[in-house]
């Protein structure tokens, strides 16, 4: 049987075709409440089932965050499962925004979760936590090496509280930050066009302040309202900016629940993604 078609590659061909942009699924309540829904089951695949069906067919990468669907229990993880399957079906790559991370045979199993086809919440590619070590990401690493999916590392993340982890100083001088990238680099050597180990790099750093060359995709959540914009990108990421995988949430979904205001906001971001990586 023949090897799956790495993430990397994949990715690369859904940003050329759809546009470099992701967009979070995050049915928090507040945005429920903003779409008039219930905070509850049924409020809950409601919102999801109308972002699923407006943007899986237009969108690169659908990046549901996992948390806001695992606080309501089975009932909640019953939907995810359904978003999942569909906008895989739709075309939409799937980002499962779930930041595990363990050792050993804990971290074996968080990767069959996402990582195994045989599993009803499998992905395309999965949010890790490196902090245990590098090398505990290795069950995820090597799974979605041989299901051609990806993993995006916590690297210079874009909530202030991460530097005290992320830029503290390794043995070597590094930061814990350029520590993680250079194991990444290592992991995506010699894979073309786009490595598919990737990392989690906010957009809302000034500067990033690190080696982003890491042949591999960089993910820039920020985008929207937590107060980056598309036309921030090359400064924080430098030659490096090609590969990077803006991502929105609030500042598309807070325009449904009509599914063209949904679009029409995501294609406009993605717009001026293109313009600011292109310079023009």
């Amino acid at each position: 049987m023949s090897s799956p078609t790495p993430f990397g590659a994949r990715l690369r061909a859904a940003m050329d075709t759809r546009g470099p942009l992701c967009v979070g699924i995050d049915p928090h309540a507040s945005l429920l409440a903003d779409w008039g829904l219930n905070d509850d089951v049924a409020g809950l695949e409601r919102f999801t089932r109308t972002v699923v069906e407006a943007l899986a067919g237009e969108v690169a990468v659908l990046k549901p965050q996992s948390a806001f669907f695992e606080r309501f229990g089975s009932r909640g993880v019953a939907v995810l499962e359904r978003a999942v399957a569909e906008a895989r079906e739709a075309g939409a790559l799937v980002l499962m925004d779930a930041k595990r991370g363990d050792i050993g045979s804990t971290m074996a199993a968080y990767a069959a979760t996402y990582l195994d086809p045989r599993s009803p919440l499998f992905s395309d590619a999965v949010t890790v936590s490196p902090y245990l070590g590098f090398g505990s990401l290795r069950p995820a690493l090597d799974l979605a090496a041989a299901s051609g999916c990806g993993v995006f590392v916590l690297a210079l993340t874009s909530n202030p509280e991460g530097a005290e982890v992320q830029r503290a100083t390794a043995a070597d001088g590094r930061s814990l930050a350029q520590v993680m990238l250079g194991h990444l680099a290592e992991e995506n050597a010699g894979a073309t066009p786009l490595g598919s180990a990737g990392a989690v790099v906010g957009a809302t750093l000034a500067d990033a302040g690190a080696d982003l060359a890491v042949n591999g995709p960089l993910l820039a959540p920020g985008i929207g309202a937590q107060g980056a914009t598309p036309a921030d990108l090359p400064q924080v990421f430098g030659a490096s900016v090609g590969n990077v995988v803006p991502s929105v949430s609030r500042g598309v979904l807070r325009l449904g629940p009509d599914p063209a205001a949904l679009r029409s906001a995501a294609e406009r971001f993605a717009d001026e993604v293109r313009a600011a990586v292109s310079g023009g």
